[in-house]
């Protein structure tokens, strides 16, 4: 009697709340929210308008330039050369503002140079197979080399930051139209992820790329458009970049190359239980941005904050891939 009553109560009817459940898909929000707590309650100053307005702008410009780097992870594969056509995109448009071009000439050819690594990238990772970590290393060595090459080592500095400064700096109250802007793509990434045949064949990858292939899935062709998009979003965020530090970084980048990956993974633990996806990524940009500038205010060392940023890279692979052997056990 006891043992039947033991599988009963185990057993959780349907429709009832399973608290473990909820705490693992929305558990990275409620940090987020108790991270927001603590350091308004530690540092009154954190909830100033200020600095609510300069968490947001920041983390626009992250979750722009983690966007297709968020539905590459998700299909299975890597790009670790996000970062370093951000900071090439940065490179080209200071180069070029300086030079005497102006910025709407500089955008659209930093951009054209994102999309021409992501086309690279796609080419060969999806269709000649090659293995997608060794080639996003060097292609991003060799934007990063670009980079370098335009300013010869350093900076450019810029006098005007043109139209893209003027969106960088164009506020709603205290929220700025960049973050709505962000915050609308986002949205529509999200319908495209979860509510179309477009979103189900990115994890459908992941999961089993072979039977993918053998259902007729284009699925070439989707991991080709998707590292396009991933040099064109990051190229975007460059620009956007550039006017927000109005200047030209070559290695800006490797700032951005632990955030990105943190977010994506970390994101992973939001909604979807281990599976990268953009709600769970723009989650984890503004956990990494409230818990840098919270750390800040409170004093802490760069050390300090590289380990805490650390350990939730580690969280989020770990969660990652162990929900990954766990969904393929089951296949």
């Amino acid at each position: 009697m006891s043992a039947v009553m033991t599988r009963q109560t185990r057993a959780a009817p349907d429709g009832g709340f399973d608290a473990r459940r909820f705490l693992v898909r929305y558990g990275l929000l409620i940090l987020l929210l108790a991270l927001v707590a603590v350091f308004s309650w530690l540092r009154p100053s954190f909830a100033s308008a200020g600095n609510v307005n300069d968490i947001l702008r920041s983390a626009s410009i992250s979750a722009l330039m983690f966007l297709g780097l968020t539905w590459i992870i998700a299909a299975g594969e890597i790009d670790v050369s996000f970062m370093s056509v951000a900071a090439l995109s940065t490179m080209i448009v200071a180069g070029l503002v300086s030079s005497g071009f102006g910025w709407p000439v500089a955008a659209i050819v930093a951009i054209a140079a994102g999309v021409l690594v992501g086309l690279l990238n796609g080419f060969l990772v999806a269709w000649m197979q090659l293995p997608a970590l060794v080639i996003t290393i060097a292609t991003g060595g060799l934007a990063g080399s670009v980079a370098a090459a335009i300013g010869k080592g350093t900076s450019i500095p810029l006098n005007t930051t043109g139209f893209a400064g003027a969106l960088v700096d164009a506020d709603l109250g205290i929220v700025p139209v960049l973050a709505l802007l962000v915050a609308a793509l986002y949205a529509l990434a999200w319908f495209l992820q979860d509510r179309t045949t477009f979103g189900h064949y990115i994890y459908a990858m992941e999961q089993n790329p072979h039977a993918v292939e053998q259902a007729g899935v284009p699925s070439g062709r989707l991991l080709f458009m998707l590292y396009v998009l991933s040099g064109t979003v990051s190229a975007l965020a460059g620009v956007l970049l550039c006017a927000d530090l109005s200047s030209g970084q070559p290695y800006i980048g490797s700032s951005y190359f632990i955030d990105g990956l943190t977010a994506v993974l970390l994101g992973g633990m939001a909604l979807k239980m281990g599976k990268p996806n953009v709600a769970g990524t723009i989650t984890g940009v503004l956990l990494l941005g409230v818990l840098l500038s919270g750390a800040a205010l409170l004093g802490w060392t760069d050390s300090q904050r590289q380990l805490v940023r650390a350990a939730l890279l580690i969280a989020g692979v770990a969660l990652v891939v162990w929900t990954r052997r766990k969904t393929r056990a089951k296949l």
